[in-house]
C-alpha cells in the first residue's frame, strides 16, 4: 500500500495514526496538492489528500473511507466498534471533528486571499461553525476519560487531529485552550501516545 498525503494535513494525520495504532506498514509519499502537476490527481480525481493506493492499484479516498478500510484489514487495536449504535456514535464524533477542521481550513484559505477580496461575513460564518463544533465536543466529552465508550477509538483520534491542527494553524485566532479545559486535558493525554507524537505537524 502507498499513502499520498501532506505532513501538515489533519486528515492525512488521522490515517497515519490509524496505521501506527494498527501496526500496518505503508509507504508514504508527501505531495503538494496545490502544484499543477501533483501526482495525487492521478489517484484522487478531487486532487485531495489523503489517498491510499492498495496493492491491486485501487485508490481509496477520503480519510473516513480509508480509516474504515484499515480498521478491517487488521484485528489489532479495533478503533471502530462493531455494534451499530456504538459505531455510529464514533463516526458521529469523527464527522464533528472533521467538520470543525473543514471550517478552519476555509477560514485559513480566506485569510490568504487579497485583503480586498476577503469576506468578513464568510469568515464569521465559518467561525460560528468552528466555535459551535468545539462547544459540542467539550459538552459531549464532559469529564469522561474517552470520547465514546470505555476505551480509545477513532473518535479520540479524530478529535486529537482536529485540536492539533487548530493549535498549529490557529484559524481566525481561535483560542480553544482557554475555553475548554476538558479538551485540553484530553488532548494532552492523547499526545502521550507515540502515534500522536510521531505525526505532530511541525
Amino acid at each position: 500500500m502507498k499513502l499520498y498525503g501532506s505532513p501538515l494535513s489533519p486528515f492525512a494525520r488521522k490515517v497515519r495514526i490509524v496505521l501506527a495504532e494498527k501496526k500496518i506498514e505503508c509507504e508514504t509519499e508527501w505531495v503538494d496538492v496545490m502544484a499543477p502537476d501533483t501526482p495525487v490527481i492521478q489517484r484522487n480525481p478531487l486532487g485531495k489528500v489523503p489517498a491510499l493506493v492498495l496493492d491491486d492499484n485501487t485508490a481509496l479516498y477520503d480519510s473516513r473511507v480509508i480509516v474504515e478500510f484499515l480498521d478491517n484489514v487488521s484485528p489489532i487495536s479495533r478503533l471502530i466498534p462493531d455494534e451499530n449504535r456504538d459505531r455510529i456514535a464514533v463516526r458521529r464524533w469523527e464527522a464533528l471533528a472533521d467538520g470543525v477542521v473543514d471550517a478552519g481550513i476555509l477560514i485559513r484559505y480566506e485569510s490568504l486571499r487579497d485583503g480586498k477580496e476577503q469576506s468578513t461575513a464568510w469568515v464569521a460564518r465559518q467561525m460560528g461553525k468552528l466555535e459551535r463544533g468545539l462547544a459540542a465536543m467539550s459538552g459531549e466529552l464532559g469529564d469522561k476519560p474517552w470520547c465514546h465508550g470505555h476505551g480509545y477509538t477513532l473518535a479520540d483520534i479524530a478529535m486529537g487531529c482536529c485540536l492539533g491542527w487548530l493549535d498549529f494553524r490557529k484559524p481566525g485566532g481561535v483560542e480553544w485552550r482557554s475555553k475548554y479545559p476538558n479538551l485540553v486535558k484530553h488532548f494532552d493525554k492523547l499526545m502521550e501516545r507515540a502515534s500522536f507524537q510521531e505525526t505532530a505537524p511541525r
